[in-house]
C-alpha cells in the first residue's frame, strides 16, 4: 500500500509519522511546495520514506492525504483522483469543504473517493457524532464546538471563519447567520473546562447534514475571545505560530430510543495538530482497506460504518474520546 502526504507542516508531518510507523503501509511519499521542507521530513522519518514532487506523489499513491491550506484542496484532490488516487482531505474551510462535495460526483464517476474535512473539526467530531448516534434509534440534534488551532493556516481559517456567513440546518431549511454572533458556554474537557462559542462560517454543519439528512438541527461554534471577535474582520495582526497549543473538540447528540429522549456528549482534548494527523493517517490507511464503509464518492466522516473501531485506532495513537462526565469511551 502506498500512501502520499502532500503538505508537511504541523499538521501534515504528524500524519506522516503516524504513516511512518504503520506495518501496513508498504511505501510513504512525501510532497511539499517547499521542496526543501519534504526534504528535511523524509530524513527526519528514515527508511520506507521519499520525498517527490507533488504531481508525482499523487500520481504513485493508492490514498493521498491533502494538508495543505484548505483553499488549494479543491484543486489538488481533482488532479488526485484523475491520477487514479484516493483522497483525505483536510480542509476546515466552508467554502472549499462545499467545492470538495460538488468533486464528489467526478470522484463517483471514476470509482474513486474523497474523505473531506478528515482532520480535528471537521473530521473527529464527525466520528464522535456517528458513534453518539450510534446509542440512539433516531437523531433529532448535533451540535459540534471547537477551541483551538493546528499549524498556520488552520488559524488563519480560524480568523476568516468568525468574520463569515454560517450556515445552521433547522427544520429542514439552511439558516444563513452572522460569524461571531450566538455566544453559548460550552463545556470542553479538563482542564480547558468552559470557553464562549460563537457562531463562525464552519463545515461541520454541512458535512453532518450529509451523513445525518434525517436530523432536524444541526449546529456548529468556535470558541473565541472578544479580541477574536473584534478583529475577525480585520487582517491578522501577528504572524500564527508554527503550532497551536491545547485545543478540545465537543459533540452534543440528542435523540430518542425506545421512545424516551436522550442526549449524549462526547469529547476530546488533544493538541489539533497531533490529533488531525492521526485521524487522517486512520482514516488513509482504513481507506486503502475499504474499511470505512464508504462508496465511491465525497462524503465526511460521519457517514463511516465502524465508528468505534476508528475511535480505538485512534485511542492506541494517543488521541482519546470522553463521554460527559469523564467516562472513557469503550465498545
Amino acid at each position: 500500500m502506498r500512501i502520499s502526504v502532500v503538505g508537511v507542516g504541523a499538521t501534515g508531518a504528524r500524519a506522516a509519522r503516524q504513516l511512518a510507523t504503520s506495518d501496513q503501509v508498504d511505501r510513504l511519499l512525501l510532497a511539499d511546495a517547499d521542496a526543501t521542507v519534504a526534504g528535511a521530513a523524509q530524513r527526519a522519518i528514515g527508511e520506507r520514506v521519499d520525498a517527490v514532487d507533488p504531481r508525482q506523489a499523487m500520481a504513485e499513491a493508492d490514498v493521498t492525504v491533502l494538508a495543505v491550506p484548505s483553499r488549494v484542496q479543491p484543486r489538488l484532490a481533482a488532479e488526485a483522483i484523475r491520477a487514479g488516487s484516493d483522497v483525505v482531505a483536510l480542509a476546515d474551510g466552508l467554502a472549499d469543504v462545499l467545492v470538495l462535495l460538488d468533486l464528489g460526483r467526478e470522484a463517483a464517476e471514476r470509482g474513486r473517493t474523497v474523505l473531506i474535512g478528515a482532520g480535528f473539526a471537521p473530521g473527529l467530531t464527525c466520528i464522535l457524532a456517528r458513534h453518539a448516534a450510534g446509542w440512539l434509534d433516531t437523531v433529532e440534534e448535533i451540535h459540534v464546538a471547537k477551541l483551538g488551532t493546528g499549524g498556520p493556516s488552520c488559524a488563519r481559517e480560524h480568523h476568516d471563519a468568525l468574520a463569515g456567513r454560517t450556515l445552521d440546518w433547522r427544520s429542514g431549511g439552511w439558516r444563513e447567520q452572522r460569524g461571531g454572533s450566538g455566544r453559548e458556554l460550552s463545556w470542553f474537557p479538563e482542564p480547558v473546562g468552559g470557553a464562549d462559542c460563537y457562531r463562525a462560517a464552519l463545515p461541520d454543519p454541512v458535512l453532518l447534514h450529509d451523513a445525518f439528512p434525517e436530523a432536524d438541527r444541526i449546529t456548529a461554534r468556535v470558541a473565541a475571545t472578544r479580541r477574536d471577535r473584534i478583529t475577525a474582520r480585520l487582517p491578522m495582526l501577528r504572524r500564527p505560530h508554527p503550532e497551536g497549543l491545547i485545543g478540545a473538540v465537543r459533540v452534543e447528540v440528542r435523540g430518542r430510543i425506545d421512545g424516551r429522549y436522550d442526549t449524549h456528549v462526547l469529547g476530546v482534548l488533544d493538541r489539533p495538530a497531533v490529533a488531525a494527523g492521526a485521524v487522517s493517517a486512520v482514516a488513509a490507511i482504513r481507506q486503502a482497506h475499504g474499511q470505512l464503509g464508504l462508496p465511491p464518492g465525497g462524503h465526511g466522516l460521519g457517514g463511516i460504518s465502524d465508528p468505534t473501531g476508528f475511535l480505538h485506532q485512534l485511542a492506541e495513537r494517543g488521541v482519546r474520546a470522553a463521554a460527559f462526565g469523564g467516562t472513557a469511551v469503550t465498545a
